[in-house]
């Protein structure tokens, strides 16, 4: 299996804030076309096989095993 990270950046037209635009996009909702997500960057790892104790399944330990996966960089 496979992991991608996208890089984006968005205009917030509504000073939505940063918080909440990282919700909106997690969440694919785009109300009122208030966000305008534009990919940057696409990256991809090879995560071996998927399970309920994979690293990234897993909120204590997805953004160190993310992190490390992709170099060290901000995430």
């Amino acid at each position: 299996m496979k992991v991608t990270k996208l890089e984006i950046i968005v205009i917030d037209f509504d000073e939505i804030g940063e918080k909440d635009i990282a919700d909106l996009v997690e969440n694919a909702r785009y109300p009122n076309r208030c966000i305008s997500p534009s990919v940057i960057s696409v990256e991809s790892r090879d995560i071996g096989e998927w399970s309920d104790d994979h690293p990234l399944n897993k909120t204590d330990t997805a953004d160190e095993f993310a992190r490390n996966l992709f170099g060290k960089k901000d995430v």
